[in-house]
């Protein structure tokens, strides 16, 4: 699938937990679709392999490490649009930030977080689709396994679990714009061409602001 028309949605962003495969689908959609690509640099973070071993130590440093960094990509990317790519592609929404803290930091930690984070937030514009691709905890461990980071040896279920659980609380209370959940349990939208399409069938159906939730098969 090449020189494909632009999508309907000239903003998306692809979410999803740790191994859900939502780089690997952009990286993809970015190809055929000839857009912009921002691809969120987790490899860069010196606290990252610190914070799966301790985390209640590297909590706050990890999460202000990956904040001022997606800020300052995001500034970067969203400020240089090219004339010849009519689509944004992104692995990551801003947002983002906010849920990790929430989830990893402490409630005096937290606080500082959100006052820090609500300052850089402003600038940037809303998606005009939030894909998350969601899978179950089994899934997303066999994937982080069959890819074999080193940083990610240490994820255990149960972080998984919260992080999930962070993104449904928030993907409720949004009316922004629209969130679409696609249940790709099991499905490699990779080698699998037919799986590929309808994944990209449902992003270029109009959607209301708020919360939709769909199965590809």
């Amino acid at each position: 699938m090449q020189d494909q028309s632009p999508l309907p949605y000239p903003f998306i962003v692809v979410e999803g937990n740790i191994g859900a495969g939502k780089t690997s689908l952009c990286k993809k959609m970015a190809e055929d679709f000839n857009a912009q690509l921002i691809l969120e640099q987790f490899t860069d973070n010196p606290f990252l392999p610190l914070f799966y071993k301790n985390p209640e130590r590297y909590a706050f440093p990890v999460e202000l490490f990956f904040m001022t960094e997606r800020h300052k990509q995001l500034q970067d990317e969203l400020s240089q649009r090219n004339l010849f790519q009519q689509n944004i592609i992104a692995d990551y929404v801003f947002q983002k930030t906010l849920l990790f803290a929430r989830n990893n930091l402490k409630q005096e930690e937290y606080r500082l977080f959100q006052r820090l984070f609500q300052i850089l937030n402003n600038p940037f514009p809303k998606p005009d689709l939030l894909v998350f691709l969601h899978r179950s905890v089994d899934d997303l461990m066999r994937n982080i396994s069959k890819r074999g980071r080193e940083i990610e040896k240490d994820i255990q279920p149960e972080y998984l679990r919260q992080i999930q659980q962070v993104y449904f609380d928030f993907f409720k209370t949004n009316d922004q714009f629209p969130i679409l959940i696609i249940d790709v349990e099991q499905i490699d939208f990779i080698k699998e061409e037919a799986h590929y399409k309808k994944i990209i069938d449902c992003m270029c159906k109009p959607y209301e602001p708020g919360l939709h939730r769909l199965r590809v098969f």
